[in-house]
């Protein structure tokens, strides 16, 4: 006497799953190459700024040239925020003990008069 087990059905859910992942990867892969050339653009656009529209942002042409030089996959926006944070906190930290406010520096207070009376 034989056995008769049904291959088919089992197989076909196995094939289905395979095929699944296969094109999961590839999505995947594909969504990661377009980010990549997103961020690739964006950075372009950078490149195309003079040197007073950087220092606004608060990056510089060699933040730019730092950040293009990294491979493909490396995201350059990422690059270039760090740089621009890190200004703006040194910025911050080094002008705590001074009177500046918003780029205006006030006129300090406690200095002696020029001119006695």
């Amino acid at each position: 006497m034989s056995a008769n087990y049904p291959v088919l059905p089992i197989a076909g859910g196995v094939l289905a799953r395979v095929f699944a992942s296969v094109l999961a990867f590839f999505t995947q892969w594909l969504r990661a190459i377009a980010r990549a050339r997103k961020h690739r653009r964006e950075a372009n656009v950078l490149a195309g700024l003079d040197r007073n529209m950087l220092a606004d942002i608060g990056i510089t042409r060699s933040d730019l040239n730092d950040a293009l030089s990294g491979s493909f996959w490396e995201d350059p926006t990422a690059l270039l925020r760090e740089r621009a944070l890190e200004r703006r906190l040194y910025r911050a930290t080094s002008m705590r003990g001074t009177h500046v406010e918003y780029g205006f520096s006030r006129p300090r207070t406690d200095r002696p008069a020029r001119h006695a009376v």
